[in-house]
């Protein structure tokens, strides 16, 4: 099999957020009281990877709250410390107070790591295409270019401009057609296994995992720790 695309995700894959929201919502919570242990803390991200893959639980928090008002956050606040160990009561009782705590000091700065970009570098120069698939409402043209990324590939793609978000094959099958490629031609590179593996899974990619935190330690697909490693293992399945 040749592999000719490289389709990534944007969020936590090529752009990051430092501090990463998850660690100042846990740190925040263990300030309050709350017995925090990394076991709890690895659980809440897996449940922040599942929430976001177009969840029953997103969709059901969309219905009743608009996206980025207060009472969204709190909810979200809310699903997030009973993941952490919180009892349903405490849970409703430190909810406001963590989301509003959340929205006055949460302000992250938005950082492509060295490996990302020289890994982009490298595949641009062996002649991949190269496209970038997020489960975004909106265009994020502007993303691209104020980190220069840009250059690196033939287009980029949110799931609201095409109203299909992963897990759901159509994000992936639009990306395909537009590329005039087939599924065995390309690989998918994300950092959400729910999400970006069981989606490109169901479009017929080739799904690489990027898992530096060890998430999902029993991921049953290409799994990278690093950017460094990823030419290399593009290179093998090409020819394996």
């Amino acid at each position: 099999m040749s592999i000719k695309a490289i389709f990534f995700d944007l969020d936590g894959t090529l752009r990051h957020s430092v501090p990463e929201g998850g660690d100042v919502f846990s740190d925040y919570v263990a300030s309050l009281g709350l017995r925090v242990n990394y076991e709890d803390r690895i659980r809440a991200m897996r449940w922040e990877y599942l929430y976001w893959a177009n969840s029953a639980d997103l969709r059901d928090d969309l219905l009743a709250h608009s996206p980025d008002t207060e009472n969204f956050w709190i909810e979200y606040s809310r699903r997030r410390l009973v993941v952490l160990g919180a009892s349903p009561a405490q849970a409703g009782e430190l909810s406001r107070k963590v989301s509003l705590h959340m929205g006055e000091v949460y302000k992250p700065e938005s950082v492509v790591p060295d490996h990302v970009r020289a890994a982009l570098v490298s595949l641009k120069q062996a002649g991949y295409f190269m496209a970038v698939l997020s489960n975004r409402e909106k265009p994020f043209h502007d993303t691209l270019d104020r980190h220069n990324l840009s250059e690196y590939f033939t287009f980029a793609l949110s799931g609201g401009e095409v109203d299909s978000y992963k897990p759901e094959p159509g994000l992936f099958e639009h990306a395909l057609k537009r590329a005039g490629l087939s599924p065995r031609d390309a690989v998918y590179v994300g950092d959400n296994y729910f999400a970006d593996v069981v989606g490109s899974r169901r479009a017929g990619l080739r799904p690489v995992l990027y898992d530096p935190n060890i998430i999902f330690p029993e991921a049953d697909c290409t799994v990278i720790r690093s950017f460094d490693e990823l030419l290399s293992i593009i290179k093998s399945d090409s020819h394996s």
